[in-house]
C-alpha cells in the first residue's frame, strides 16, 4: 500500500510525525511505500509563517525533505510536458495523509494543498487528516455531506470554512465512508491506530501501540477528553 502524507511550510509538527512513527512501525510487519509530498522538493519547515509566534526570538523548529512534488503524482497536470518527462510520473497513492498547522491559515501556502487534495482525492482508497487539516479537506470539497472533525482551540476558525461539512465536535477522529479526520494534534496518532485496526487488523494495531509505549484506548473514537 502506498502512504503519502502532503506537507507544507508551518505543518504541526506531531500531526505529521505522530502517524509517521505509526507507519515505520507498520512497516516492520507489512510491505507498505511512503512518499513525502510538498509543492518543490525544498526541506519543509515547521516554522510558523504567523510573525506573531515569534516574538520570543525562539529558534526550535525542524525541517523534512521531500521524495516527490504534488505535480509528480497528477498525471492529468504533466500530460502539457513533453515525453521526455513522463517518467516523472509516480505510482498510484493509496492512502493521502494531510497534516495541519499553522501554515493552513496562509493562503499563499496552502492553496497548493488544497488543490491537490482536490485533484487527487478522486483516485485514492483513503484520505486521512490530522487538526485543523480537516480544513485543507474542507476547502477542497471532500467533506461536503460527510461527517468530520478537527482541533477543538481551532474549532471555530476551522468549522467555518464549509458549512456544507457535519461537523462533530466531540470526536477524537470520525470516519466517514474512505475519510478519516482526528481531532487536534496527537489524535493524529489514535486516529492511524485506528486506520491501521481497520485495513490491518486489532492485533497488529494493538501490537504498534504497545511498541510505541503509547496508551490507545482503541474504542470508535467518540470519546474525546477535549471536546
Amino acid at each position: 500500500m502506498h502512504y503519502a502524507i502532503a506537507l507544507f511550510p508551518g505543518f504541526e509538527a506531531l500531526d505529521a510525525f505522530g502517524p509517521l512513527e505509526v507507519l515505520n512501525v507498520l512497516a516492520e510487519h507489512k510491505k507498505i511505500h511512503l512518499s513525502i509530498l510538498s509543492e518543490t522538493r525544498d526541506p519543509v519547515s515547521t516554522r510558523s509563517p504567523d510573525p506573531a509566534s515569534h516574538t520570543l526570538g525562539s529558534v526550535c523548529t525542524q525541517e523534512i525533505v521531500p521524495t516527490g512534488t504534488f505535480a509528480d503524482f497528477l498525471p492529468v497536470l504533466n500530460q502539457i510536458d513533453p515525453p521526455e518527462n513522463a517518467s516523472r510520473i509516480q505510482s498510484k497513492i493509496d492512502v493521502l495523509i494531510v497534516p495541519g498547522g499553522a501554515g493552513t491559515r496562509f493562503p499563499h501556502i496552502i492553496t497548493p494543498v488544497i488543490d491537490f487534495v482536490r485533484d487527487i482525492y478522486p483516485s485514492v482508497q483513503y484520505a486521512l487528516s490530522i487538526c485543523n487539516g480537516a480544513g485543507v479537506f474542507a476547502r477542497a470539497g471532500i467533506l461536503d455531506g460527510r461527517r468530520a472533525t478537527t482541533n477543538k482551540i481551532l474549532w471555530e476558525s476551522t468549522t467555518a470554512l464549509r458549512s456544507e461539512v457535519h461537523w462533530v465536535r466531540e470526536a477524537r477522529w470520525v470516519v466517514d465512508e474512505n475519510v478519516w479526520t482526528a481531532s487536534g494534534v496527537s489524535a493524529g496518532i489514535d486516529a492511524t491506530l485506528a486506520f491501521v485496526r481497520s485495513v490491518y487488523g486489532e492485533d497488529l494495531a494493538r501490537g504498534i501501540a504497545k511498541e510505541m509505549e503509547y496508551v490507545w484506548d482503541g474504542g470508535d473514537g467518540t470519546k474525546d477528553p477535549f471536546a
